[in-house]
């Protein structure tokens, strides 16, 4: 590197390179060798935060109580006793009792970001989920399936309405709605709403208007994995969803054609996104049925054709090729009459 008094030119190994002043990216002419250094990527914007606000403890609340339970830990002599002899017995609710209140958010919202919930219905817009939604199929067996964050969910076994329960206020109001932004058949863009209920008082989901039923999930043969995702948002009041209603039954994909961004730009102020969970399906032989049954159409099958071979031009003495290499350029419907 020489030194050079103009900060706008760089003289690097005797090449000269002219650089922009307030760009971390620069025009180089004639540099063969340019190190990283002298322009580190540009840093990512900060995306806008559309959630709850955060309710912060102060520092000092926070080690007062932290302080409180090892006090009482070293005081609990059975519990010491037990570590010491590895027969402790760890209270799993209360553990993820304890992590829904303090780090699971923030994990929650890295996993979303992640999988590209953000991208895919806000336009890059995020949230914290501070609100624990807990979703779960029942099956005929008594088995629940449940939903996290991107779990495995069969379409059979998703085939009726969840279970959805969440701690709410007395007297507040929600709106939970079940879509898929992978599965649409003709816009790649948009979505397909499976499930909107509205207005719900406090947790009691029945209570609520249903104003889309719920439809099982369908991914077309050969779509691979799809997102279905369940969205919960505090209402600030009573909201009318007029505009959003579908008729019932509703088995028209053109109806229930939907987008996200649109449906909370709408009502943003008013309601705020407070909890999520979603889990990816894909092709069973339940979809055959919810296509023809339901939907009353052909079911699409997405397959990968495969290009033709391709052959270099026949040569008419061919050295040093296969026994079999007239085979490549012969007619599919001409007999070999067993001679390979």
């Amino acid at each position: 590197m020489v030194f050079n008094p103009n900060p706008s030119v760089i003289l690097i190994s005797g090449s000269l390179c002219l650089t922009l002043s307030g760009f971390s990216q620069g025009f180089v002419f004639g540099c063969s060798h340019v190190s990283p250094a002298l322009f580190p990527p540009l840093p990512e914007e900060p995306q806008p935060d559309i959630g709850l606000p955060r309710e912060r403890l102060s520092r000092a609340e926070e080690l007062k109580e932290r302080k409180r339970i090892l006090r009482e830990n070293r005081r609990n002599a059975e519990m010491e006793r037990a570590a010491r002899l590895r027969t402790v017995l760890i209270p799993l609710d209360e553990v993820r009792a304890e992590w829904e209140r303090t780090s699971g958010p923030f994990h929650k919202q890295r996993v979303a970001k992640h999988c590209g919930l953000f991208r895919d219905l806000f336009k890059g817009a995020t949230f914290t989920p501070w609100v624990a939604l807990r979703v779960h199929y029942s099956q005929e067996d008594e088995y629940l399936v449940p939903v996290y964050y991107g779990n495995m969910v069969t379409p059979s076994e998703a085939s009726s309405p969840p279970e959805v329960s969440y701690e709410a206020d007395k007297g507040s109001l929600w709106t939970l709605l079940l879509t898929n932004p992978d599965g649409h058949l003709r816009d790649a863009d948009s979505e397909y709403l499976h499930w909107l209920v509205t207005n719900i008082p406090g947790s009691d989901i029945k209570a609520g208007k249903e104003m889309c039923h719920y439809l099982p999930p369908f991914p077309a043969m050969g779509t691979g994995y799809h997102r279905f995702i369940f969205l919960l948002f505090k209402q600030h009041g009573p909201i009318d969803f007029s505009q959003d209603a579908r008729p019932t039954p509703c088995y028209s994909l053109k109806m229930r054609t939907f987008s996200t961004f649109d449906f909370y730009r709408k009502h943003k102020d008013a309601m705020t996104p407070a909890g999520l969970a979603f889990f990816q399906c894909q092709w069973d032989s339940s979809v055959t049925s919810t296509f023809h049954q339901l939907l009353n159409m052909r079911e699409p099958v997405f397959e990968f054709v495969r290009p033709p071979p391709f052959h270099p031009p026949q040569v008419k003495f061919p050295r040093h090729q296969p026994l079999r290499y007239l085979d490549r350029y012969r007619d599919t419907q001409e007999p070999t009459y067993g001679i390979y």
